[in-house]
């Protein structure tokens, strides 16, 4: 079982509700982010290009529990930035978890080690470690060689202290299925609780700009990814979703499902777009004009998107809106995905060069059945230094 039974019956019970009240358009995970400070700077990343002076802010306890409360959502990512950098991210999360909400941290978990007794174990609480692949794939997305080791260690050190703990991993069109699988099993042997696994959005301020994958490539890599999975693997991530990742359900965006709250107000539409900001939860589900988003709008900057920010919600309201998503989720479950089918070659065939640095982007998180919810990406600038790329840039506390 990759999360608590009462993990799952809060979601779908929130899920149902809103479809006996006829709710529309509702949120199911609360991007919250605190601050967009990191100590790391990877190529994908499109969250960290911001001047020193936004860098060297961030959200007060109160600013996130009010963000919180405003929108209702059962659970709450906490992406970044690097969260841990927060001077209140442990009194943060105890707001959190007081109010009974399901909260991923999303780490790189270099400082992750020193800061676990600043936190206490709980049901409501997980770490989502961002881990890009084996040792040589993680330590070159994130510019920096040692982080991979540092973070297996910071893994296995927060499961021993009774943490929940998640991974996510962000893949682009450099990915070699034949050496993530294998990671995927490092990773149950950790005793990670689960797994989530996505493409990296194509952020247009993301240094590296030439492995973003295309849709078609997203769904040739899914496709070999996930044949013939171990039984072993557990994602934390809904049936439909995987499928959707290989071509195998139809999905359409749902933004709203996953809103975002920072340093700036209500990020219009979503995550990975920045198209304006409003100042309460109820201007940005009343004002956005949705219809300009998602795949079938025709907007170019969603024909590729994949992420599971925008269809992991999809995918949970299919489940629970639909008896067909019902039984299909039900039927995955218990027996696992049907068996892939075999399609004609793809760009994905053969793995293309590494290249300095796979971009590394963030992404988040929902949890429902044997394979349901989490995940993120902590990476960026850092303490004393801006990072871009895997360049650096100084600047003060």
């Amino acid at each position: 079982m990759s999360v608590p039974l009462s993990q799952m019956w809060t979601v779908a019970s929130y899920v149902l509700k809103q479809r006996i009240r006829r709710v529309e358009r509702y949120p199911l995970v609360l991007m919250l982010e605190p601050l967009f400070r990191c100590n790391l700077a990877c190529a994908g990343c499109g969250k960290i290009q911001h001047p020193v002076n936004i860098l060297r802010k961030h959200l007060s306890p109160e600013q996130c529990f009010s963000a919180v409360d405003e929108c209702g959502a059962p659970m709450v990512s906490i992406p970044g930035g690097e969260p841990l950098l927060h001077p209140q991210m442990p009194e943060i999360v105890a707001g959190l978890v007081a109010r009974k909400k399901y909260v991923y941290l999303c780490t790189n978990a270099l400082k992750l080690s020193e800061s676990l007794h600043q936190f206490t174990p709980s049901k409501y609480f997980s770490f989502s470690v961002h881990l890009d692949g084996p040792q040589e794939e993680h330590d070159r997305a994130v510019c920096r060689e040692g982080t991979y080791e540092i973070a297996v260690e910071a893994i296995k050190q927060a499961i021993a202290a009774g943490f929940r703990v998640t991974t996510n991993t962000t893949l682009f069109n450099d990915a070699n299925p034949e050496r993530i699988r294998p990671f995927f099993d490092t990773l149950m042997e950790l005793g990670v609780e689960g797994m989530m696994i996505s493409p990296g959005y194509s952020y247009e301020k993301a240094p590296d700009q030439e492995h973003f994958l295309k849709r078609e490539q997203t769904i040739g890599l899914f496709r070999r990814l996930l044949d013939r999975p171990n039984k072993r693997w557990k994602f934390n991530q809904s049936p439909l979703f995987l499928e959707f990742l290989k071509g195998d359900w139809q999905l359409e965006c749902t933004p709203w499902g996953n809103p975002t709250y920072n340093l700036f107000g209500w990020q219009k539409p979503c995550y990975l777009l920045e198209d304006g900001y409003v100042s309460t939860f109820k201007e940005l589900m009343e004002s956005t004009a949705w219809e300009k988003y998602g795949r079938q709008s025709g907007n170019e900057k969603c024909q590729d998107c994949m992420v599971h920010c925008g269809y992991e919600p999809s995918a949970v309201t299919a489940t629970f809106g639909t008896w067909k998503g019902l039984l299909a989720t039900a039927r995955m479950t218990l027996f696992g995905s049907r068996k892939n089918r075999r399609h004609g070659s793809s760009e994905m065939t053969r793995p293309p060069r590494p290249h300095f640095a796979a971009p590394n982007s963030p992404v988040y998180q929902i949890s429902l059945t044997r394979v349901a919810t989490a995940s993120s990406r902590g990476s960026s600038p850092a303490n004393e230094e801006s990072t871009i790329g895997c360049g650096t840039e100084s600047f003060g506390s």
